[in-house]
């Protein structure tokens, strides 16, 4: 390690050295950061220096307003419009950089808009930002689908690189990344910019292209943001995860350097963008991600069971467990299961790769099996098995619009291909209430552990309602699948897992102080904490720390261990090698330890 006088020197002479946007003159900050500035505090930039980086950034730099202000300010049709539409359309708020999909975790965050946002159309733009924010010590914050239920998406007083308008989609045939020619072989790709979100991906990769990337389930979720938090999709378990499909990235870091990093060129930094979480190491402007061959069919599997007693119930969550380790763990089925507290049993579940036919045969035994019980469960909702063409799964066709498998953009000018799935409608202006999630390993599903993990789930169902995602774990993947997930930095610990199992309730659309739309923070910290008596009946299988980054408690006390694992060490040390001051802040983040809560203190 360097002294610490030695590294001053690098860090001033690198910042001499480095070109000043026209206008952009660097103050005179040679030590080390210790805090950042706020509105309003000596060191905030001056009006004429944010006139500079204005013009640096093409004229796209906004002083953002809350929305949520005119709701404050009396009566105001603009509130009910914003609370009536556009917070329950996820396109609407994801157009907004003064709004995230997710308005807040009660007792955790309330969304804030940052004081300036960068438009970003270029690396050129983000490189200005970054110089912006590091030479006059601002919080800064990126977002492109603005999903976090953290809040990292967001953060007051701060400047917001926002990357919604970097949405492009390039095809390749035989891609290699940079540096890497005779060390990879080509391969067909797509190259995809930061601010694009999946249904953009899938339009040109599936719908067009004829070809599979392994993205996320909801179709509004940014591609940068699920890439670097590790990236479940409906079909991981066939094709991984979307972080170990990752070839190459260019990113730009605290420097202000645009790099180009993969496998052959700076590698750690690469591997820490695949699962060390987004807004840690750099603001990732394009991703080059592999594109699979496309199955034949896609398809799904829908009903719902209730059990006529809790003790029907608990045999029925036997009988569940039972068919899940014999039929559900292989690479045609993802998706989840859930287990409410009223005795119902609620099958989501997708295939690949097989047939109508052949679903239909996987699940006629557990079908059979409840029919032959009346006394003990029936069918509140059929069992319904479709499937299609893989390549029209995520076709926005006037079929699926009618008959409500899909949903579009109420927008007048809103373009065809803003769809989402129906599901996906309530994270739209969603409040957090709490959350929680576990891998579950596989050895639970072994003939004498599945009574104690029955027993488990039932237990856990009666404090609060509780979804397995056997998407969520690789348990049961192809062999080359778990290898690319293990050069991953992502928890070792979903290598085995058989599923995520996640505990999670959400509020409508609701916001602190304005009258009659206010949280319900009573009945969220109820829900909270029978989410905690859950967990804890679930802790009882003897589970070892681990959560998704994405999908966890914000309270997470031991985050490092259960998001990374043995990782944790190694993601430390590139976050202080290409961040050494701490530029890039976000909650339970990499090296987040080392700042205050709001990302504004280092800590002693």
């Amino acid at each position: 390690m360097q002294p610490a006088s030695k590294h001053r020197r690098r860090l001033l002479g690198a910042a001499l050295a480095a070109p000043v946007v026209q206008g952009l003159s660097a103050p005179a900050f040679a030590q080390p950061v210790a805090g950042r500035v706020r509105p309003g505090e000596p060191g905030w930039p001056t009006a004429a220096e944010w006139a500079a980086l204005r013009s640096a950034v093409g004229g796209r730099l906004t002083a953002l307003r809350s929305p949520f202000n005119a709701c404050r300010d009396g009566v105001d049709p603009a509130c009910a419009r914003l609370f009536d539409e556009t917070l329950r359309n996820p396109y609407a708020i994801g157009d907004d950089p003064a709004l995230t999909q997710t308005l807040g975790w009660v007792d955790a965050w309330t969304l804030q808009p940052s004081a300036y946002a960068v438009e970003a159309r270029t690396d050129e733009d983000v490189v200005a930002a970054v110089n912006f924010a590091r030479e006059r010590r601002l919080r800064l914050v990126v977002k492109g689908g603005g999903h976090s239920y953290q809040g990292t998406s967001s953060a007051p007083d701060s400047l917001l690189v926002w990357t919604r308008r970097m949405n492009h989609t390039v095809l390749h045939d035989a891609f290699v990344p940079a540096g890497c020619d005779g060390r990879i072989a080509p391969q067909r790709a797509v190259t995809v910019g930061a601010g694009a979100i999946w249904s953009q991906a899938y339009d040109a990769v599936t719908t067009q292209g004829g070809g599979y990337v392994q993205g996320g389930g909801c179709l509004t979720v940014g591609v940068a943001g699920l890439v670097q938090s590790g990236g479940f999709g409906s079909f991981s378990k066939a094709f991984g995860l979307a972080s170990a499909n990752l070839l190459e990235a260019r990113v730009i870091t605290a420097d202000g350097e645009a790099r180009t990093v993969n496998a052959c060129t700076e590698p750690e930094l690469f591997w820490a963008l695949k699962g060390g979480g987004g807004g840690s190491f750099g603001i990732v402007t394009r991703l080059t991600l592999r594109v699979h061959p496309l199955p034949e069919p896609f398809g799904a599997v829908n009903m719902t069971v209730k059990a006529r007693s809790p003790e029907a119930f608990r045999r029925l969550v036997g009988r569940m467990v039972d068919f899940c380790a014999t039929a559900l763990i292989n690479p045609s089925w993802g998706e989840q299961i859930r287990l409410r507290p009223d005795n119902t049993l609620r099958v989501s579940m997708v295939f690949q790769g097989i047939g109508r036919g052949e679903a239909q045969g996987v699940w006629q035994p557990f079908i059979d099996a409840v029919a032959a019980a009346p006394q003990d469960f029936w069918f509140e909702s059929a069992p319904f098995i479709v499937s299609t063409s893989a390549r029209d799964f995520w076709a926005p066709t006037l079929v699926k619009k009618t008959l409500g498998f899909i949903k579009s953009d109420a927008r007048p000018d809103a373009p065809k291909s803003n769809v989402f799935w129906p599901g996906d409608e309530g994270q739209a202006g969603q409040v957090m209430h709490a959350y929680d999630s576990a891998w579950l390993p596989a050895a639970l599903l072994q003939p004498g552990r599945r009574a104690a993990l029955a027993d488990a789930l039932f237990a856990a169902s009666r404090q609060a309602s509780l979804s397995l995602h056997f998407n969520k774990g690789l348990a049961g993947g192809p062999s080359e699948v778990v290898a690319a997930a293990r050069d991953t930095a992502v928890n070792p610990a979903v290598l085995d897992a058989f599923a995520l199992v996640i505990l999670a309730t959400t509020g409508r659309p609701a916001y602190p102080g304005v009258a009659g739309r206010e949280p319900d923070a009573a009945l969220a910290r109820r829900q909270r904490d029978a989410i905690g008596r859950a967990t804890a009946e679930l802790r009882k299988l003897g589970l070892e720390p681990g959560a998704y980054l994405s999908e966890s408690n914000y309270f997470e006390p031991d985050w490092q261990r259960a998001f990374w694992g043995t990782n944790y060490p190694r993601l430390l040390a590139t976050k202080r090698r290409y961040d050494p001051d701490g530029l890039f802040v976000v909650h339970h983040g990499v090296d987040s330890e080392s700042w205050s809560a709001d990302g504004f203190t280092r800590r002693a």
